[in-house]
C-alpha cells in the first residue's frame, strides 16, 4: 500500500480525503484494512500529486480486499500455472497471485511506468520473483505465452483478442467487462485455442477503465444485445469476428439501455 491514498468519497468540502501515513498511521491503517473500500492511488494519470486533498479522475488504485478475493477465486490459478496479469497497480494482486502459483510463473503488464516502477521496488522487496513490464495491457505480453491463467484488474468495453490468442486452450481468462446497468461484470471465460473463447458473468464489480477503452462507445456496437436483462445471465463469446453477448433473460425494464453510451 503506498504511504499516501485518497478516499474515494468526496468529502464536504467537495474533495478526496488523502490518507497519509506519516502523518495520520492511524487513520491510515484503518482505511486501509476496511474489507469493502478501493482506496485511490493515482488521480488524473499522476497529474495530481498526492499532496493532500483533492479532485480528479481515479485512474489507479487499490480494490477492497474482499474484490481480489472474488477475482482470485473465479481465476482459480494452481501451483505452477503461468499467469498473466493485465495492470499490476501497487503490486497487491500480483504478490498473492506469485504465493499461490510459485516463483517465476507470472508476468504483470501495467501501462504507467512509475506505477510500475514502484509497483516493482516492492515486489523485489518481498522478495517476489515476479516479471513486471511496463506496456500497453491490452497487447498482453506475446513473448510469455501461452498462459494458463489471464486475469485484468481494469475493466473493458471490448476483450482484447491479444488476450485469447495467448490462452493456451482451454485456458481461463477473468476480466471486468463493462456492461448497460452502471457497473462493471466480472467475466469467466475460457479458450479454445484457436482465437475463441466463451463464458459468463460471474460477479458484479466496478473497476477503472483501462486507457485504450475510455472513450464511450453505444453498446450495441460492442455486442451487447438491444434488451439487456439481469447481469447473472449474460453469456460472453468473443472470436476474430469480434464479441458477441447473449443475456438469456432480457427484462423489459432494461430495454434501451444497450443504446445508451
Amino acid at each position: 500500500m503506498p504511504e499516501r491514498v485518497w478516499w474515494p468519497a468526496l468529502g464536504k468540502d467537495g474533495r478526496y480525503r488523502l490518507y497519509d501515513r506519516a502523518q495520520q498511521p492511524n487513520a491510515w491503517l484503518t482505511a486501509v484494512y476496511r474489507p469493502r473500500i478501493g482506496l485511490v492511488t493515482q488521480l488524473d494519470d499522476g497529474a495530481v500529486p498526492p499532496a493532500g486533498p483533492a479532485v480528479g479522475e481515479f485512474t489507479s488504485s487499490i480494490s477492497s480486499p474482499s474484490v481480489i478475493i472474488e477475482l482470485l477465486r473465479h481465476l482459480a490459478p494452481g501451483p505452477g500455472d503461468r499467469v498473466l496479469e493485465v495492470g499490476t497497480g501497487t503490486g497487491y494482486t500480483t504478490a498473492l497471485l506469485t504465493h499461490r502459483t510459485g516463483p517465476g510463473t507470472v508476468v504483470s503488464v501495467e501501462i504507467d511506468p512509475v506505477i510500475a516502477e514502484r509497483a516493482e521496488q516492492r515486489l523485489r522487496a518481498l522478495p517476489c520473483d515476479v516479471q513486471v513490464m511496463t506496456g500497453d495491457g491490452e497487447l498482453g505480453h506475446p513473448a510469455g505465452a501461452p498462459y494458463d491463467r489471464i486475469v485484468a484488474t481494469a475493466s473493458v468495453r471490448r476483450i482484447p483478442p491479444a488476450w485469447i490468442h495467448q490462452l493456451r486452450p482451454g485456458g481461463v481468462l477473468v476480466a471486468p467487462l463493462d456492461t448497460p446497468w452502471g457497473h462493471d461484470v466480472l467475466v469467466h471465460l475460457t479458450a479454445d485455442g484457436t482465437g475463441h473463447a466463451e463464458g459468463h458473468a460471474v460477479a458484479p464489480v466496478t473497476f477503472m477503465r483501462v486507457r485504450g477503452q475510455r472513450n464511450l462507445v453505444p453498446y450495441t456496437d460492442l455486442g451487447w444485445p438491444e434488451d439487456a436483462g439481469a447481469w447473472d445471465q449474460v453469456q460472453v463469446r468473443v472470436g476474430p469476428a469480434g464479441q458477441r453477448i447473449t443475456v438469456l433473460a432480457p427484462a423489459s425494464v432494461m430495454a434501451g439501455a444497450a443504446a445508451r453510451p
